[in-house]
């Protein structure tokens, strides 16, 4: 494959070689991530110096920080917004509609009362369901749509969904230990 040379201000799209769009396959950002650390990996450099040894290690690290980004789809998405024009402001736009607050308010009210598997998993699998539901929605915001605004209150809303499954995950992990 015939590229051009790595620019440090090329954004993680085009340092991957990937299309600026949402959907995008895992394999392939893992496949490129390794072609890229090949080519800037700094044993290759061993010959070179301190200084080119230096320089391939910031690439490396470089590479990974992009492959990192390019692999969650939130962050990925994020990257999308931001080259566009509009950043998602997880600091400042905090507000939600209504019935999202809602649903917030109901899985984290099961969560609390939740003691147990049986309680546990059907949460989890309910709020993985709306995590996925939402980054469709999130695909077809950007890819099909390229409306970036609703993307972003779209990730806004995403960060909050997964906080709670993080939530529910320790639970989940608390409960295990518990039985041990």
């Amino acid at each position: 494959m015939s590229r051009a040379p790595l620019r440090l201000d090329s954004d993680d799209f085009e340092l991957f070689g990937l299309p600026r769009q949402f959907a995008q396959g895992a394999e392939l950002i893992d496949r490129r991530r390794r072609e890229l650390l090949a080519e800037v990996h700094p044993d290759r450099f061993a010959s070179a110096g301190g200084a080119a040894q230096r320089l391939a290690s910031q690439w490396a690290s470089r590479v990974n920080e992009a492959h990192r980004r390019l692999k969650d789809p939130i962050q990925r998405a994020m990257q999308l917004c931001l080259l566009g024009g509009v950043p998602v402001d997880t600091e400042r736009n905090t507000a939600m509609p209504a019935a999202f607050l809602t649903e917030q308010m109901q899985w984290h009210e099961a969560l609390d009362e939740a003691q147990d598997d049986a309680s546990l998993n059907p949460l989890a699998i309910e709020v993985k369901a709306a995590e996925q539901k939402r980054l469709a929605q999130l695909q077809d915001l950007l890819d099909a749509q390229g409306d970036l605004a609703a993307a972003a209150q779209a990730i806004r809303a995403l960060l909050f969904v997964r906080r709670i499954a993080e939530h529910i995950a320790q639970k989940q992990r608390a409960v295990a230990e518990q039985r041990q």
